[in-house]
């Protein structure tokens, strides 16, 4: 499931970038949340959590139904 999920954000990673922002994934939950981390200019911007929830979980959600939510996180703190 972690693999797909990584394919599935190389996906969607372009993007991102071209605003200047990344995504980078974290963690796949038992409770079937993907956590990922904002990155660039994605990760202090004021529209993130729209990026995350009306972006990035729409999509995954659509390719992976199992999956219940995208959370962002930093890495480092988890």
């Amino acid at each position: 499931m972690k693999e797909q999920i990584k394919a599935l954000l190389d996906e969607i990673r372009p993007a991102l970038q071209r605003d200047g922002g990344d995504v980078e994934f974290v963690d796949y939950t038992d409770e079937h949340i993907v956590l990922v981390e904002l990155q660039g200019h994605c990760a202090g911007c004021p529209h993130a959590q729209m990026t995350v929830k009306m972006g990035i979980e729409e999509f995954l959600k659509e390719q992976i139904p199992e999956i219940e939510a995208v959370e962002a996180v930093n890495k480092f703190e988890f």
